[in-house]
């Protein structure tokens, strides 16, 4: 698939996910490509919407070049709906992300929402979970401590050199993982110490599914 196609789809879907906001509202905003193809079509919504609450700085700095207001979450009691991207989805809306290094201000918006609408193109979607190295984003200090405990869980750790999180923290991405329980696997992660979040996005999965293909956007 060429670039030209990838990007006609992710728009696509993004436009998709327009009919869902309402005038007077929050708006999360997650991160990545196709996010960036939803936030490129928000200036319609510029005096329409309260504001956003973005889950990275890239994210914020293209909402405030829109001139839409930003608010931190610890300002608004809640969120009425959040939309962002995924790295790996499936048909049971579990997801993967972290390829943007902000999987963990992604997991605080998406657990703060009311409903989480995830917007990805068809190549993204998978039976089973692991194609996609798995994002994990670890303490500085903790980084080796944490590497040796995913290879005990099967995995393959690589560290994310050159990345630094908006948290300050570093990532870790693990391959060769093929997850048969992505809720199983992603609370056993995350009660490694050391381990800030896991980018397995299963115990809160999406709401609703809009996936873009050549022919349209098919929701699950």
């Amino acid at each position: 698939m060429s670039n030209n196609d990838t990007a006609a789809r992710k728009t696509r879907v993004a436009r998709a996910a327009l009919e869902f906001l309402r005038d007077g509202t929050i708006l999360g905003v997650g991160t990545g490509s196709t996010v960036n193809a939803l936030i490129d079509q928000l200036e319609p919504w510029r005096g329409r919407l309260k504001g956003a609450v973005s889950s990275s700085e890239a994210s914020s700095a293209r909402l405030k070049a829109l001139g839409i207001p930003l608010f931190d979450l610890n300002e608004v009691s809640g969120i009425e709906l959040y939309i962002d991207g995924a790295d790996e989805a499936t048909r049971a809306r579990h997801l993967i992300k972290g390829g943007g290094a902000a999987l963990t201000r992604e997991k605080i918006v998406a657990a703060a929402a009311r409903q989480f609408v995830c917007i990805v193109d068809d190549t993204k979607m998978v039976d089973t979970l692991g194609r996609f190295p798995l994002p994990v984003e670890v303490i500085p200090m903790a980084r080796n401590l944490v590497a040796r405990e995913l290879q005990s869980l099967g995995g393959r750790p690589v560290w994310r050199q050159g990345i630094v999180t908006d948290n300050g923290n570093h990532i870790l991405d693990v391959h060769d993982l093929r997850i048969t329980d992505p809720t199983g696997l992603e609370a056993r992660i995350n009660q490694i110490t050391g381990v800030v979040t896991v980018g397995l996005f299963a115990a809160r999965p999406a709401d609703l599914l809009l996936v873009g293909s050549e022919s349209g956007v098919t929701r699950i």
